[in-house]
């Protein structure tokens, strides 16, 4: 039974993708230094978590909304506030970036407080504010070094896997692509200059697992073909892509449309995670139809049918196989 909505594009394609996958993959080369440049020239805009900083939890007598304290905020010169409701409708957390004017961490933790408690006091809805908490930039560091280690954690794990159930030459293309998605999607976050926070970094994280699934199922259907086609190397690996093109669209597709609900919905403190995943639907979906299958045809990455064989006890049984 066919279900209309889950068929975005044709079961049948057959699309040549192979035919111009060098000019398309010296252009992702291309893409790939650029995008470096970006990262280098604009930097991020770091949050509070990254930079240190002063937190100051805010009690109201009345319900308050998280917006509307950040527009004070930012009236009375603090800009960027990060504000999330905690608790109840009452509290709410505010971070903010730190300030330069005070050396004592206690005495500018405790002043920033005040000038909050002032900043967002109005007549009919009164604020009171506990004593500021500072956080110092060694924290920021250490978080940076983890996100650092975390990804590393990742592509080490990815390539073990990957080697294990397919073969080397796969684990190093899936790699090179999961790093390719994960540089454009950094690049197009310092571009928007969104603030860099953990969500993002979760975020980042999140769209390199999302591109391994994506092209280890593709690996699959590629590995299968090798073995029961009798086709051509670039045969085998422009119809795997054809025969995972529907799925590959149809998932990128659901990923985007969960990012978006969570952008429209989830308030302005998921934005960064929203964006980092709907930017990375797209460069996933793309990378793994013209990065990653093509990348098996070049070079050192080219794979044969003898490469993707189920290890045979001597030759003359790998020779008899189709």
């Amino acid at each position: 039974m066919k279900l209309f909505p889950l068929h975005i594009v044709p079961n049948d394609t057959n699309i040549d993708f192979m035919r111009h996958r060098k000019p398309v993959l010296a252009l992702m080369v291309v893409l790939l230094l650029l995008s470096v440049a970006v990262i280098g020239f604009k930097g991020f805009n770091y949050a509070l978590e990254f930079t240190g900083g002063t937190v100051v939890r805010t009690h109201f007598e009345k319900p308050i909304n998280a917006d509307n304290v950040r527009e004070s905020l930012a009236k009375a010169g603090f800009e960027n506030a990060q504000v999330q409701s905690v608790g109840g409708g009452n509290d709410v957390m505010i971070r903010l970036q730190p300030d330069g004017e005070h050396n004592n961490a206690a005495d500018a933790a405790a002043q920033v407080a005040e000038k909050v408690r002032v900043a967002v006091t109005t007549t009919d809805n009164p604020a009171s504010v506990q004593p500021g908490e500072f956080v110092g930039p060694q924290v920021g560091k250490d978080l940076a070094l983890n996100g650092v280690y975390a990804t590393l954690f990742m592509v080490i794990g990815f390539l073990i896997y990957i080697a294990a159930r397919f073969e080397w030459k796969f684990a190093i293309v899936a790699s090179i692509t999961a790093f390719f998605d994960l540089i454009l999607t950094i690049a197009y976050m310092s571009l928007l200059g969104r603030e860099f926070d953990l969500t993002v970094l979760a975020g980042m994280l999140s769209v390199m697992g999302f591109a391994i699934n994506d092209i280890i199922v593709v690996f699959d259907r590629v590995r299968e073909n090798f073995r029961s086609l009798r086709a051509e190397p670039l045969e085998v690996l422009n119809k795997s892509i054809n025969q995972t093109l529907s799925r590959t669209v149809i998932t990128a597709v659901m990923f985007f449309l969960s990012a978006l609900a969570l952008y429209l919905y989830g308030g302005e403190s998921m934005e960064g995670l929203a964006e980092t995943h709907m930017a990375g639907a797209v460069i996933v979906v793309v990378s793994s139809i013209i990065v990653a299958v093509p990348l098996l045809s070049i070079g050192p990455f080219k794979v044969s049918k003898q490469d993707l064989m189920p290890k045979a006890k001597d030759v003359e049984e790998l020779a008899r196989r189709p």
